[in-house]
């Protein structure tokens, strides 16, 4: 059975993985853009966009790496998409296109069912109502020998964090300040919870902490 991982999760340096006021037009909160600004120039975020050679160096290592390795992903519905409550007949099917980057069974926690949907390159969402366990249950089942990724958002990681489910997690901290938005840490004790740092890289914009829970 693979790892339970967190890769590439930006953070500002007060803490927070998102802007408020999530929307069609700021998928990641006002101002949610400047905590990622470490990974948009990277030759692997340039490649999944299929745009021309981007940089190479730290940052774009670590971003690959938060993308390779995986045989399922869970997200939470914010990562999905800005709809809200029932899913009534819309025919939204992701941020990303007809063809996501996760090329795997990507498991969406919800309160309101919803068929899978199947994309190209491998990519099925698979909608899950009954809990994160059971999110988790079905992921490591797609997964096999894979790890499975906690892609985010914020309250997604932080419910598995608390619950004890995640191995290893992998934080960028970009150098902005964002004052409000979704807090990563806050009531979150991780040492309590067993995790210690294990990696500290900088990188050409980005500090990167990796941090596992002890054996």
């Amino acid at each position: 059975m693979g790892k339970v991982r967190v890769g590439a999760f930006s953070v500002s340096v007060d803490g927070f993985g998102a802007g408020p006021e999530q929307s069609l037009d700021d998928p990641l909160g006002k101002n949610g853009r400047e905590v990622h600004g470490w990974f948009f120039p990277t030759r692997f975020f340039q490649t999944m966009i299929g745009k021309g050679d981007g940089e190479t160096g730290i940052d774009n290592d670590f971003g690959e790496r938060a993308m390779t390795g995986f045989g399922a992903f869970i997200l939470g519905r914010n990562m999905y998409g800005p709809i809200r409550g029932e899913w009534n007949g819309t025919d939204w099917k992701g941020w990303w296109g007809d063809n996501p980057p996760y090329h795997a069974p990507t498991y969406i926690l919800t309160h309101h069912p919803h068929p899978p949907i199947e994309m190209e390159g491998g990519t099925t969402f698979i909608f899950v109502t009954d809990g994160i366990e059971s999110a988790l249950e079905q992921a490591r089942a797609a997964a096999g020998d894979l790890d499975v990724k906690i892609g985010g958002g914020v309250s997604t990681v932080r419910q598995y964090l608390q619950a004890g489910l995640i191995d290893e997690l992998h934080y960028a901290v970009s150098p902005v300040v964002l004052g409000q938005g979704e807090a990563m840490f806050e009531g979150i004790d991780l040492r309590a919870l067993g995790y210690a740092p294990t990696e500290q890289v900088m990188g050409e914009r980005a500090l990167h902490i990796v941090l596992a829970k002890g054996k």
